[in-house]
């Protein structure tokens, strides 16, 4: 049994609906995801225009038609916005406003002289070129989830590509005034792909929020709030493995810190913190890990390194964080760290049996006077 055209706008209003109400209520449960929000809202004037194109079709009235395609133009709209948003995290709020106002234009000012043909054209050629500007930014987003962004990407110009052909065949058939609803085998075509397209772009938008929302998550576990570096957890997650001789693990601890939050409050002991994280995570190699392990204590994870540079290093940072000068309330601060090192083994060793011996070597370089460096590959101090 054929479908009918009423049949495919009520397939495509049902899928609307369900994803609608599938979107707005993750929405209710993550109300920070404020993409979610304007996907159902997108949906639902989809849903709205499709009715009132239902009605059209029905009894066709240009008011009918005038209203349906500023509701459909301005989901369009919204949906680049989304779609820019995705891949910015800023929302183009007056770029879609443009957007929607040239393209709701672009069809009112025809339909207001009658010609709801030529209306029709520019809806369709309007809703291409909105539909294409979202599948380029998914696609230019591609790095971060590259199967589910080009899948989305190509569902939208998919979609892009049937409101194409329904243009052209109006413009082919070359009548400025239709008095009905549009009946040929290129509506009918674009009504399928719509229907199956929306269901996919649906199913595809919520995963990738999902996803995005579980590394988040993750990254949040695995991030230090204060200092932004990676934590703890993070390091040994990391390091699981048993490592070479040629990685040096650099245990830093501020010197005196209690001290500093005593005589200047917490609030300039959080500035020590995020200034010793920055002077640490400065120019450092692409394989290099910092991490706060907890309180004023940090590591420093060096791979591919001899005794002598890894040294050097540690003594550029100490030396680097006594001549900083941080601001306080009450007077300028200064801070020393101390620093142990210590080496993977030939066969590998542990994480954790190196990172114990770096704390080993930095209690000997305390116990020496603080502000120094002790270490296992070279015994030196500052």
């Amino acid at each position: 049994m054929s479908l009918d055209y009423g049949s495919l706008l009520l397939a495509i209003g049902f899928s609307g609906v369900c994803l609608a109400i599938t979107m707005f209520g993750s929405w209710l449960t993550m109300r920070k995801e404020g993409l979610l929000l304007k996907w159902a809202v997108s949906a639902l004037l989809i849903v709205f225009y499709v009715f009132l194109y239902a009605a059209y079709v029905a009894a066709p009235n240009l008011l009918l038609l005038a209203i349906g395609l500023t509701a459909l133009q301005a989901s369009f709209a919204i949906l680049f916005g989304a779609a820019r948003q995705f891949r910015t995290n800023n929302f183009p709020r007056k770029t879609v406003v443009l957007s929607a106002a040239v393209a709701i234009g672009a069809c009112l000012v025809p339909l207001a002289f009658g010609y709801d043909g030529l209306a029709l054209i520019a809806e369709n050629a309007a809703a291409t070129l909105l539909l294409l500007a979202t599948a380029r930014e998914y696609w230019k987003g591609r790095r971060e989830m590259p199967a589910l962004l080009l899948a989305l990407a190509a569902l939208y110009a998919v979609t892009a590509l049937s409101f194409l052909l329904c243009g052209v065949v109006l413009a082919m058939d070359g009548r400025l005034v239709l008095g009905a609803a549009p009946n040929n085998w290129a509506e009918n075509l674009s009504l399928i792909v719509v229907t199956a397209c929306l269901t996919g772009i649906g199913a595809l938008s919520l995963t990738l929020n999902q996803t995005r929302l579980t590394r988040r998550h993750r990254l949040e576990a695995f991030t230090d709030s204060l200092t932004g570096l990676p934590n703890r957890r993070a390091l040994f997650e990391r390091f699981h493995a048993p490592i070479g001789e040629q990685t040096a693990v650099i245990v830093f601890d501020l010197d005196n810190f209690k001290s500093i939050n005593d005589a200047h409050g917490h609030a300039a002991g959080d500035d020590v913190l995020r200034v010793f994280a920055r002077i640490l995570a400065s120019d450092r190699r692409p394989l290099d890990v910092p991490a706060r392990l907890g309180g004023e204590e940090f590591a420093l994870v060096l791979t591919g390194i001899k005794p002598e540079k890894a040294f050097k290093i540690a003594e550029h940072i100490r030396s680097a964080l006594a001549h900083t000068v941080i601001p306080a309330e009450t007077s300028a601060l200064y801070c020393t760290v101390s620093a142990g090192i210590a080496f993977g083994s030939k066969d590998g060793a542990p994480f954790d049996r190196v990172l114990n011996a770096a704390d080993q070597e930095l209690y000997s370089a305390k116990r020496a006077g603080r502000n120094r460096i002790a270490t296992t590959g070279q015994r030196q101090a500052s």
